[in-house]
């Protein structure tokens, strides 16, 4: 979202960190925090292919799944929409976007398949490993072949100061054309994922790991929409809880929502004094 649409990475910070907070505090268990995959992915997609999707467009989507997810919530639909959606469908678009990825990440070897390669490599021997996870690598190669090929990279860091920022209200400048981008192109796909992954499949995730603090499918799914209408309106990005984002944080040893706590308050501080140097430290 940052380094492709070139979103503020002030409001998409911010928007994690305080969710994050409030998710820890308000499940006491590890519940995630994450991005919706199939709007970031077609986000990343359509931006490199088609310059279609804006962040406008992006605080749009947030905000449309937003109100579905809270008014499904509320009137109590969540049980007619899960036996509407066949798991064909959320397959489906699992399977499409994982072959749009993939075709893109082919593009982005041809620049350099000595990178590539190493990458590659590094990647199958560490598959499965607890000890050295394959992404803490990636990120460190990633960031010492970042430094080397742009040194001045380095130079940005270093004179990186803390400026105190305050959000703003995102949706000012949303023009119509903007927000049905966001709306049919976006947030439409994201429905059926969401619905399996982000709330049947962490409910039975939750409930099954933590039966002292059970919840229900409303219950995330109200929580999901306010949390993505806050999101858009301080230009934060579309975001959901995932089956898989809680197996990951009780793997690596989390069992309280505490643990969502500390990365939220780590993302509000990043967010609040060190958000203008986060573009380059991606870079």
């Amino acid at each position: 979202y940052i380094g492709v649409l070139k979103l503020d990475p002030f409001g998409v910070l911010f928007a994690f960190g305080a969710s994050m907070v409030v998710c820890g505090l308000y499940y006491r268990t590890p519940f995630p925090v994450q991005p919706m995959k199939a709007i970031g992915a077609v986000a990343a997609l359509q931006a490199v292919h088609t310059a279609t999707v804006t962040p406008a467009a992006v605080y749009s989507a947030a905000l449309v799944t937003g109100a579905f997810w809270l008014i499904l919530g509320l009137v109590g639909l969540i049980p007619r929409v899960t036996r509407l959606v066949p798991p064909t469908v959320v397959v489906g678009i699992v399977l499409g976007l994982g072959f749009g990825f993939m075709l893109e990440g082919v593009k982005m070897m041809q620049t350099d398949w000595l990178i590539a390669v190493i990458g590659a490599v590094g990647t199958l021997l560490l598959m499965g490993n607890r000890t050295v996870p394959a992404m803490f690598v990636l990120l460190a190669f990633g960031a010492i072949v970042g430094a080397f090929q742009n040194p001045e990279l380095l130079t940005r860091l270093g004179g990186a100061s803390v400026e105190l920022k305050a959000p703003t209200f995102a949706l000012a400048d949303v023009s119509w054309n903007q927000f049905w981008v966001g709306a049919i192109l976006l947030a439409l796909p994201q429905i059926p994922l969401t619905l399996g992954n982000a709330v049947i499949a962490i409910k039975e995730e939750n409930n099954r790991l933590f039966p002292g603090n059970q919840v229900t499918e409303g219950k995330v799914a109200v929580f999901t929409g306010i949390m993505n209408i806050f999101s858009g309106a301080v230009g934060g990005i579309p975001m959901c809880h995932g089956a898989g984002g809680m197996a990951a944080h009780v793997a690596f040893g989390a069992r309280t929502g505490g643990s969502v706590v500390i990365v939220g308050g780590l993302l509000l501080a990043l967010a609040l004094f060190f958000s203008s140097s986060v573009e380059a430290l991606f870079q």
